[in-house]
């Protein structure tokens, strides 16, 4: 299916600040949607009481099913359901805004989900939707993944643009597709919510988010899943915040909690005037 764009604006912005603080949250998610929200509100809290305007929760925050079809009998229909009036409360009372990692939504197939970011304003509206394009599949020794077995894939590329700069949405997988992120035209941040598997993420996750960062001189917010599973599954965990020149400024291993950085719009500012390599691109897409 074909790939498209879509840029969200939510009113129109304010000046962006200088400096904001902006933070990941890292879980070791259950198969119970109810006590995997109320660890979320603690650390959400714990975020936005630490002065985060912007917080992003990891893939599947909300369910990490004992088998594949959990996340589907979870489902719920787009701004209806607890998992979204939660995600809205929290945005609301916290006034900040909110990024929810990913929400289970109905699909076009009764077998099957959309895996969907939802970023909530400060005031709790929801102003942006992104759904999964690209989907994990791995056969590597005991460990198989088929993500197109249970998620239908999204065809559109989103940014959001908020009160702080112009954010790109990815999920996970996304991470591995660079091309993806260079349609999404210059952005001032990326978020990668993820579940990254031990075996994939002891590999490869901190090069590929470093790299993310330094090719589009922006930051980006990675919060994971980092923990065993009831089904099984390990996830890799190792949440981080990285600046637009690939340093790492926030890292959390395992286990849940919080990483929070500043992000400084002028210092990127500075290094795309010193270093402008964004417009410097002359290949373009066949």
């Amino acid at each position: 299916m074909p790939i498209t764009s879509r840029n969200k604006t939510a009113k129109p912005a304010k000046a962006a600040a200088g400096v904001i603080k902006v933070a990941g949250i890292q879980m070791a998610s259950s198969p119970h949607v109810s006590s995997n929200l109320i660890e979320a509100e603690r650390l959400i809290t714990i975020a936005a009481n630490q002065g985060a305007k912007i917080v992003v929760l990891p893939e599947y925050f909300c369910i990490m099913g004992a088998k594949e079809n959990d996340k589907v009998l979870a489902r719920e229909k787009p701004n209806d359901g607890p998992i979204q009036r939660f995600l809205s409360r929290m945005a609301r009372e916290h006034k900040i805004w909110l990024i929810g990692g990913t929400v289970p939504l109905v699909s076009n197939y009764p077998n099957k989900i959309r895996n969907s970011c939802l970023v909530y304003n400060d005031k709790g509206e929801q102003v942006a939707r992104y759904d999964k394009i690209h989907l994990f599949g791995l056969d590597l020794g005991t460990e198989h993944y088929h993500e197109e077995n249970t998620i239908e894939s999204g065809d559109t590329v989103v940014t959001v643009n908020t009160p702080y700069g112009k954010i790109g949405l990815s999920i996970c997988y996304d991470l591995r597709f660079p091309e993806l992120y260079r349609a999404m035209g210059e952005v001032d941040m990326i978020v990668v919510p993820s579940a990254f598997t031990e075996t994939t993420g002891k590999a490869h996750w901190e090069s590929l988010i470093r790299a993310r960062a330094i090719e589009n001189l922006c930051y980006v917010i990675a919060p994971a899943q980092g923990g065993y599973h009831l089904s099984g599954r390990e996830t890799h965990g190792n949440s981080m915040i990285v600046d637009p020149w690939g340093v790492i400024l926030d890292r959390l291993p395992r286990g849940s909690g919080v990483v929070i950085a500043s992000m400084n719009r002028d210092y990127q500012a500075s290094l795309r005037k010193s270093l402008p390599a964004l417009k410097h691109k002359t290949i373009k897409a066949i």
